[in-house]
């Protein structure tokens, strides 16, 4: 069932209405009805985008977050214990983002009541000071990640399509790097070849390897 939207609308926050607008119209409903058990659950908390995703904060510390792509959406919920606690519930996934998994329907989405039980201990546990987000620990320096040579199989694929070689050209080196190792990870033949085939596809159409998992 809809849950009413009966919350001051100062609540929310412009730039994610924006954000809903501009997702898929199938993502819509989904990240409407999120938000506003979020705010029913927990009723001073507050929007933000953060990474360009749509982020719920409660007492400064996150709480929640939720985000369209392409063909899913996908609804995490932060804290120390809360992956225990959808575990324990028989909700956490492994798929997709965020905890709940691919998300492709309201119907996808626990009961009502249930979300906002789970919503409320959350915030509870912010109450308690039991943790706080991953933004304000301290970020250990990570290692240089050593440069992956390109596939001969997958340069020559590359050559031979003009239109994938000037988008490839024009990426990133980090989406690069994306395709790079995807090729490179396969472990027989038939899946790099595969894949080579694919990632020519993908690139000519100017998609990046994770293009599905990308923002509305």
């Amino acid at each position: 069932m809809p849950v009413a939207k009966t919350f001051d609308p100062r609540a929310f926050d412009p730039r994610v209405d924006m954000y809903i607008t501009k997702c898929k119209p199938f993502a819509q409903p989904i990240l409407e009805h999120l938000r506003e058990l979020v705010h029913k659950a927990v009723p001073d908390v507050t929007e933000t985008i953060k990474w360009s995703h749509a982020f719920f904060e409660y007492k400064g510390v996150i709480l929640a977050n939720m985000a369209g792509f392409n063909e899913h959406c996908s609804f995490g919920l932060w804290g120390k214990d809360m992956a225990q606690v959808l575990n324990d519930a028989g909700l956490l996934s492994g798929e997709g983002m965020g905890s709940l998994g691919k998300l492709t329907s309201v119907k996808d989405l626990p009961a009502n009541k249930q979300m906002i039980a789970i919503l409320k201990l959350a915030a509870k546990q912010i109450d308690e000071g039991k943790y706080v987000s991953s933004m304000a620990r301290p970020r250990v320096a990570k290692e240089p990640k050593t440069e992956v040579e390109m596939h001969p199989a997958f340069a020559k694929a590359l050559k031979a399509n003009k239109a994938a070689t000037a988008v490839f050209a024009k990426f990133s080196p980090s989406c690069k790097r994306e395709y790079l190792e995807w090729i490179a990870d396969a472990k027989r033949d038939e899946t790099r070849e595969k894949r080579i085939t694919q990632a020519v596809e993908w690139i000519a159409e100017g998609k990046q390897r994770n293009w599905k998992y990308q923002n509305c």
